[in-house]
């Protein structure tokens, strides 16, 4: 079997088939691009939470979540490739994968190195082709967003306790490339209690609809803690699924900025 050696986005150096059958993918958004370039049918093992395309979780192999995975039921699928997310899946149980089977892992904190990380996995799936046309299309698209108008906000993906997006995060990028200014100035997710909450003061409060699923109801909630903010329940998947979703995003992102007078 010919075999090639591939270097991931955190540096590690792994040794693949170079025709790859069996790929278990434990991203939701990274399962889509794949399936966007060509290569569903080599795709054995998703989590639970791959829910694009909608028939996939239907017609391959679930091996739980993208934290707690099932390594038996990884192994049973005998997978070529593992591909992850530093972010996205815990580290020691991608350790342990990495101890029986190669794994490939993104590390994406902007659309930079999203696009990076589709060009790299294209190439390595063989489908160069579709992956730069599917690049170029979403570099055009982001290239027609502007920001024009800046204003303050507050981006939350949990409740009890609330939990915010930083800096050094995708949807921080995404939020930036739209005109928006974090209020939250430290990095990646931190918890936020009701006086952090109250001083932060934010124009726009944007309640995610993933990882928690934020609803009509919270808007009252909110309201209570930011009076004075516009508060508005967004896509989640928009703003941080980082593969083929992206161009979708980019309408999307578009509309918000409409509606809200940013560009």
């Amino acid at each position: 079997m010919d075999t090639q050696f591939v270097i991931d986005q955190m540096g590690f150096k792994i040794e693949i088939p170079v025709q790859l059958n069996r790929i278990v993918s434990l991203v939701p958004s990274q399962t889509e691009f794949l399936c966007s370039i060509g290569i569903e049918e080599n795709i054995a093992g998703i989590t639970k939470f791959c829910v694009h395309p909608d028939h996939l979780k239907n017609t391959k192999t679930l091996v739980g979540g993208t934290k707690n995975f099932k390594i038996d039921r990884i192994a049973e699928l005998n997978p070529d490739l593992v591909i992850g997310n530093k972010e996205e899946n815990e580290k020691l149980e991608i350790e342990e994968l990495r101890n029986h089977f190669p794994v490939w892992m993104s590390n994406i904190s902007n659309l930079g190195e999203a696009l990076e990380m589709m060009n790299r996995i294209g190439t390595i799936v063989q489908k160069k082709k579709e992956t730069m046309e599917m690049i170029e299309m979403i570099k055009t698209g982001f290239g027609r967003l502007t920001a024009i108008v800046s204003r303050s906000c507050l981006y939350l993906i949990w409740r009890n306790p609330f939990i915010g997006v930083g800096k050094e995060t995708f949807i921080d990028d995404m939020l930036t490339k739209i005109g928006f200014r974090n209020v939250i100035e430290r990095d990646r997710y931190p918890e936020l209690n009701l006086s952090k909450l109250e001083n932060l003061k934010p124009e726009y409060v944007f309640l995610s609809s993933e990882p928690y699923p934020f609803r009509e109801k919270h808007l009252i909630e909110l309201r209570k803690i930011f009076p004075s903010s516009e508060i508005r329940l967004v896509d989640g998947e928009m703003f941080s699924w980082y593969g083929s979703r992206l161009i979708k995003s980019v309408e999307y992102l578009q509309e918000l900025q409409k509606e809200l007078s940013l560009n």
